[in-house]
């Protein structure tokens, strides 16, 4: 894969290099990932190696395009200079390992957010095997409070948390879907596949910050399990569950969840 020259990713706004460098850790995750196919690389092979590859691309280029800032990555040593920076980018350069080792699921996708006093400002998540891209700066207005094809809310959850999506599901009078990857299924939110993402347990704050930068940007509610805003670059780099939602339905989920 290429390497963008490093005046050009300078150059760049927060905005479109969190979506540049998305697109390009999702690209050379692809490519891989077609390696390994023909290679015969065993599954475990093959998801240490994009985690570690994105996880140094990532770095890489954002100590050249931005060298002042500092970076949590799930992948890296965390350099508690972090808690001092008035920049961080949190990335997860393989959100999804278990399905992109797969070598045949699409639900991966790769993270990049800046956070600045606790919020993100920009981010991006790629979802490499559709070609798609949702970037901070992507939404000119905010999105319908239901796909106007659809008569019942879809409620998505992870495969190990089906239960808690079809309850919800349940209680909304809709349907349930389970996928892999945090951005993924905040993703299916954001394009309009389904009208919820729940996630009530703990997740780390690379799963969660750029996914929720995003779906922020695109005007959708996004808060822990109680309730409450988000807040990212602590200590102990964890948050309390996870929601996106179209607002109607906000609500009647935090209800469930109590």
């Amino acid at each position: 894969m290429e390497r963008s020259p490093v005046s050009e990713l300078a150059a760049l706004d927060d905005h479109r290099l969190a979506a540049r460098l998305a697109v390009d850790a999702g690209a050379h995750l692809r490519a891989m990932r077609a390696k390994a196919v023909t290679e015969n690389w065993s599954p475990w092979e093959l998801g240490d190696s994009g985690d570690m590859a994105a996880h140094h691309y990532l770095l890489d280029r954002l100590a050249e395009a931005r060298p002042d800032d500092a970076v949590l990555s799930e992948e890296g040593s965390d350099d508690r200079l972090r808690l001092g920076s008035e920049r961080t980018w949190i990335v997860d350069p393989l959100d999804g390992s278990h399905d992109y080792s797969s070598g045949h699921s699409a639900d991966y996708a790769v993270h990049v957010a800046l956070v600045i006093d606790g919020r993100p400002v920009a981010g991006a998540v790629s979802v490499p095997e559709h070609d798609e891209v949702y970037a901070t700066d992507s939404f000119d207005a905010e999105l319908p409070e239901l796909d106007p094809g659809r008569t019942a809310p879809v409620v998505i959850a992870s495969r190990m948390q089906a239960r808690w999506g079809i309850a919800i599901a349940e209680v909304l009078g809709g349907s349930a879907l389970v996928a892999g990857s945090a951005g993924v299924k905040t993703m299916a939110v954001v394009r309009g596949d389904a009208d919820v993402y729940v996630h009530p347990s703990g997740l780390y704050e690379w799963d969660a910050c750029a996914p929720a930068a995003v779906a922020t940007a695109a005007g959708l509610e996004v808060c822990d399990i109680a309730g409450n805003a988000l807040e990212y670059n602590k200590d102990h780099p964890v948050i309390r569950g996870f929601i996106v939602s179209r607002r109607r339905f906000l609500e009647p989920v935090l209800e469930t969840l109590r």
